[in-house]
């Protein structure tokens, strides 16, 4: 393990929780010393499965974990948090040099593997990269979740509008499709502009393509 000497103090981090995940208790007072004199604000855990019980409630921006744990191992928490859809970017730290682990970790989405004992710097540095990570997810996320609500504001006619713009259909496509006036395409298409917030269909098509929205291209109804 590192020493916790003149490592130097970097700039303080931000109201971010970092997680950390280890059996041994000198590694994780170690480690939160190193990061709560960098200013970042940590939460430890003896194991993985005791982190997992309090991480919806948590939200870390980052969490670092040891790979080899009893009960459930490093890898596992990270094929757990894969399962629950919960994105926290993963610093691994380990004690054995394991490539085939490593590989494994970063595949599927590690920030970085750790083999102790570390310097505190490659720590920090991946905390930020992790972070800063963490900080692009919620930004999108937000962003999506703004789109949601917008799009939740649409009258089923004009959803159904909208997922036909968004493919590309002309309004006299749209009318033959929904059994309407082209007229009243018209009227339906500017209110979904107007409630989504935006002055071309390009920009709603991004904001399709944002959401994953995959319009349906049902055939006319027949006569």
């Amino acid at each position: 393990m590192f020493s916790l000497g003149e490592f130097g103090v970097s700039t303080p981090g931000d109201e971010t929780t970092v997680a950390v995940i280890d059996d041994e208790p000198a590694v994780r007072t170690g480690i939160a010393r190193l990061l709560a004199a960098n200013g970042y604000r940590t939460e430890c855990f003896a194991s993985a499965l005791a982190f997992l019980e309090r991480a919806e409630a948590l939200e870390p921006g980052c969490v670092i974990a040891d790979v080899a744990m009893p009960d459930m191992t490093g890898l596992e928490l990270q094929r757990a948090l894969i399962a629950r859809k919960a994105a926290y970017p993963l610093i691994f730290v380990t004690g054995h040099g394991d490539l085939r682990a490593g590989v494994s970790a970063m595949r599927d989405g590690a920030v970085d593997f750790l083999a102790k004992p570390f310097e505190p710097g490659e720590l920090l540095a991946a905390v930020r990269r992790a972070i800063d990570r963490d900080r692009d997810r919620r930004t999108v996320n937000r962003g999506l979740e703004q789109i949601e609500t917008l799009l939740a504001s649409l009258t089923p006619r004009e959803r159904e509008v909208f997922e036909r713009v968004v493919v590309g259909m002309l309004n006299k496509q749209i009318a033959g499709q929904l059994r309407i006036t082209e007229k009243t395409v018209k009227a339906h298409r500017a209110r979904v502009m107007r409630k989504m917030r935006v002055r071309s269909v390009a920009e709603l098509a991004r904001m399709a393509e944002k959401l994953d929205t995959r319009a349906p291209r049902a055939a006319p109804r027949p006569a």
